[in-house]
């Protein structure tokens, strides 16, 4: 009888100590908000986060703090909702890399303030990651997850879809599995797309991904009301009638330096009509820009490289295989440099001419390939569509409410108010005076819980050395 008794107490103390720390509230005070329902900015004000929402907010002197709650000075600081990543992936999808350091890849996404990820091509170890930080079993963005790639050829992670049957069966079997999205990339043939799109409104899952120009299209991506990735197929749509090439600078064709001579051939007048298709198709346009403009367009340098803060989480042997991949690559050191101005330019002028039209721009990263990391990525992001003419508030739309109107969870997450889940992130300095003040965080509050920024800068420190000695080095043999 005596032990069912400390039994007993125990599991009383447990429930007590679990209870109280779910309701305990926390409390940020004297904060401005920038609530991003409008463009505006809210001085001091409370904002009382308890179960992990908004439960109140006001003029801080209108508002009472619970005497138990955790307290946050934010004076002279400001508030805004948690960033987005509309297109991402993990090191761990790939073989070199093992599957355990992906708590940790998801938790520098939460260090950098991304509370909401969608991770663009799909594996049944990202949909185990969805389901742990919907439990709350480990510190991670909210996560969406698009299928594994359709493709008319073998890439990895994909279904390969040669004719119409193919394209059903794996649009069936990514909805089955429990995908958000399908994921389309190239090599696919026109009427097999078209089937593909076909399937997913049959069952009620969107399409997304690349606009492969000669095989799909824009035009026939706007058909399907498709959400189309990286502006691609953009230019072709400039190129002129007398053009001496069909083919120009989009997806992989990248590749192919005499695609860069499409750019002498090139009516930039269509832009504001190709805007407005855009936009009357599916206003949601996610550029990545930033991977595009600094990949292929504008070149590092080793040094600048080495500069970057991200830089440390590669191994020595990643990092040596994109600077080697940057001084042989024919592509990139054959197009003489205006061509790649032109390039960007062009880019910029559609990306600012989409927003303008009433477009729905959206922060995507592409990382982390060619040294470029999750987290770190979004900010980068932020900043080149600010560079491409969009207002630090616009650009901060793309980062946090447009995501939301996309996912359909507006109402839910996206902006600050009573009610919304507490993704947040508090800064030292007004993003709407500088977009890069994102960069400038005292801590990031997750799902209703407080990291401050001196903790997350100790996870970013701890797992960098992890992350780049997991590296796994495969052998060839001769």
């Amino acid at each position: 009888m005596k032990e069912k008794s400390i039994d007993i107490a125990i599991f009383l103390i447990v429930l007590f100590t679990v209870t109280n720390a779910f309701s305990q509230s926390t409390a940020f005070i004297g904060v401005n908000v920038i609530p991003m329902d409008r463009e505006r900015v809210l001085l001091d004000q409370t904002i009382i986060v308890k179960n992990g929402v908004i439960a109140e907010m006001g003029y801080a002197s209108r508002v009472n703090v619970p005497k138990d709650a955790v307290k946050i000075d934010a004076r002279g600081k400001y508030l805004i909702p948690g960033l987005v990543d509309m297109h991402t992936h993990l090191l761990s999808d790939a073989d070199d890399y093992p599957d355990s350091i992906a708590p940790d890849e998801l938790r520098v996404m939460v260090a950098n303030g991304v509370t909401t990820v969608r991770f663009m091509i799909g594996t049944p170890e990202l949909l185990k990651l969805r389901a742990q930080s919907a439990a709350g079993q480990i510190a991670a963005p909210t996560i969406y997850v698009a299928s594994p790639h359709l493709t008319g050829r073998e890439q990895g992670n994909n279904f390969v879809v040669t004719n119409t049957e193919e394209a059903r069966e794996a649009v069936r079997k990514s909805k089955a599995a429990g995908y958000d999205f399908i994921k389309v990339t190239t090599f696919v043939p026109s009427l097999v797309y078209e089937s593909a799109v076909d399937e997913a409104k049959k069952l009620g899952i969107r399409v997304v991904g690349h606009a492969d120009s000669r095989f799909v299209g824009v035009e026939r991506a706007w058909k399907a009301g498709q959400q189309i990735e990286h502006l691609d197929g953009y230019m072709e749509l400039l190129l002129k009638p007398d053009a001496p090439t069909k083919g120009s600078v989009s997806d992989l064709y990248i590749y192919t330096p005499d695609n860069w001579k499409s750019f002498d051939h090139m009516d930039e007048s269509k832009i504001p009509e190709i805007a407005r298709k855009t936009v009357e198709s599916n206003p949601f346009v996610n550029p990545t820009h930033h991977f595009m403009k600094n990949s292929f367009g504008r070149l590092r340098t080793e040094e600048e490289m080495r500069a970057q803060p991200d830089f440390k989480f590669y191994p020595a042997k990643v990092q040596q295989t994109w600077f080697d991949f940057y001084k042989r690559n024919r592509m990139l050191n054959t197009v003489p440099v205006e061509k790649r101005k032109r390039w960007i330019e062009l880019r910029e002028k559609f990306i600012k001419a989409i927003h303008d039209a009433g477009g729905k721009i959206m922060v995507g990263s592409d990382s982390p390939e060619f040294l470029w990391l999750y987290g770190f990525g979004v900010h980068h992001e932020m900043k080149a569509l600010n560079e491409a003419g969009l207002s630090n508030y616009a650009v901060l739309a793309a980062g946090t409410r447009n995501p939301s109107e996309f996912f359909g969870t507006l109402a839910a997450v996206g902006t600050i108010q009573k009610g919304r889940r507490a993704d947040l992130v508090l800064l030292d300095a007004n993003p709407l005076d500088d977009i890069s003040n994102t960069k400038k965080r005292s801590g990031v509050m997750l799902k209703g819980k407080w990291y401050t920024q001196t903790e997350l800068d100790r996870w970013l420190d701890e797992i960098a050395p992890k992350i780049a000695g997991s590296y796994i080095e495969h052998k060839t043999s001769n």
